[in-house]
């Protein structure tokens, strides 16, 4: 509880920071919620799932401070949390290979639209860029969307999958503000639902799973996929 306690000090200093516009607030105030998810990570099960989702929130504290940076490194926070992203796909992928094809049909129409809505906007040298991104998230989308109703424990694929949409919709407001039309709530929803989905994503790995049957990958011993019987 304490990390999580830590996690919303953060959060409320930031917001407190963006409100009063004091950037050095802002600054160092905002890893800390990431930082309270990685210490609370350390209890969960040990094992490859826990270590996946550990790097992918890393690299999303890489990015953090990427683009609160006092300066323009937005390519460089994008590519941090592209990098994160396929640590979560890596991640959900140990569990289920299967094709899930409603999934993959909700992530790449996510994914297209998205993508289309901020080409509109004009993204001139970003554009391969930003079709990378699009790309990375819809494949997250999909993978974590495909745990659900599989042999995954229950509570990990739902807060697995809430998780994922959560940052994949604080992603697409990031570009929508960014690239299309600018709007004064931005940078609170932003990060908002950016925490709210790093949280599920960081608590997916509390619970258990079993084999999943029909998965492509074969069931492994107790403790090598982040997750206990």
């Amino acid at each position: 509880m304490a990390p999580l306690i830590v996690a919303l000090a953060g959060a409320l200093a930031f917001l407190a920071g963006r409100a009063l516009e004091l950037d050095w607030l802002c600054f160092w105030s905002k890893p800390i919620p990431v930082l309270a998810l990685l210490y609370w990570l350390r209890g969960f099960p040990a094992g490859a799932y826990r270590r996946w989702i550990g790097t992918g929130l890393w690299l999303s504290l890489a990015g953090d401070i990427l683009l609160e940076w006092p300066a323009d490194l937005f390519v460089f926070g994008l590519g941090a949390f592209l990098l994160a992203h396929l640590a979560y796909l890596r991640a959900y992928l140990l569990d289920t290979r299967r094709l899930a094809p409603l999934p993959l049909l909700a992530a790449a129409i996510t994914g297209a639209v998205i993508f289309s809505l901020l080409a509109s906007g004009g993204l001139g040298a970003l554009l391969v860029p930003v079709a990378c991104y699009a790309l990375a998230i819809s494949a997250m989308l999909w993978r974590a969307l495909a745990r659900l109703g599989t042999g995954v424990d229950r509570r990990s694929a739902q807060l697995a999958a809430i998780g994922a949409v959560l940052f994949v919709l604080s992603d697409s407001l990031i570009g929508i503000n960014r690239f299309v039309a600018p709007f004064d709530a931005a940078s609170y929803l932003i990060i908002l639902s950016y925490w709210l989905g790093q949280w599920g994503i960081a608590a997916s790995a509390r619970s258990t799973a079993r084999a999943v049957p029909g998965s492509e990958i074969p069931p492994a011993p107790p403790g090598e996929i982040g997750y206990s019987k």
